[in-house]
């Protein structure tokens, strides 16, 4: 994807796959040290992730060892997001394990580093994933999300997914309790 430019200055993402993320080594541990640093930050400013506490740096290298092999044997989709060369985005889907349920994929994490919100990056990001399951067979692409991250559950009602149910008070973080959010998009035909 060639980025459109405006006086030398990126106004569109480049949308990277695992493959294109790891082709080169140099790349590959670029992308896991700006990985951990968005990471870090969001969590760090209250991002819901599934992290209470920032992830270390060796623990954000492990999870996307995992996701780029699990991209390699078609059972997940990583994307990354640049602008003007840098990172300021990324999510990945994973097929979920067990033999019955192995049509459908989770929607495990999308992160957009907060001095990029609200430049269509995220948007860009869940519209690859999902070309990306279409691609692979997946049936039904589900997510979950923290009842209070609005801005997340508008963008994935807007590209098709629709809530199926919500655990209420489910997500503690201190002694603040959230809503659990389950949503899902059908893929089948």
């Amino acid at each position: 994807m060639n980025p459109a430019t405006t006086s030398g200055v990126t106004t569109e993402p480049a949308i990277l796959d695992a493959v294109e993320l790891t082709c080169e080594p140099e790349l590959e541990v670029r992308f896991a040290e700006s990985a951990h640093r968005i990471l870090a930050d969001l969590v760090r400013g209250g991002a819901a992730l599934g992290w209470v506490e920032p992830p270390s740096r060796d623990e954000v290298a492990e999870l996307l060892g995992h996701v780029v092999a699990a991209a390699r044997d078609g059972d997940a989709a990583l994307r990354a997001a640049y602008l003007d060369r840098r990172l300021v985005g990324l999510g990945y889907w994973l097929r979920y394990a067990r033999p019955t349920h192995r049509p459908h994929a989770d929607l495990e994490k999308l992160a957009v580093a907060a001095d990029a919100h609200g430049r269509g990056i995220g948007r860009a990001l869940t519209a690859a994933l999902i070309a990306d399951a279409r691609e692979a067979g997946v049936e039904v692409l589900t997510l979950d999300a923290r009842g209070d991250n609005t801005h997340a559950l508008c963008l994935y009602r807007s590209l098709g997914f629709t809530e199926y149910g919500r655990l209420p008070g489910f997500v503690a973080v201190g002694e603040h309790r959230y809503d659990k959010v389950f949503c899902m998009l059908d893929l089948r035909p």
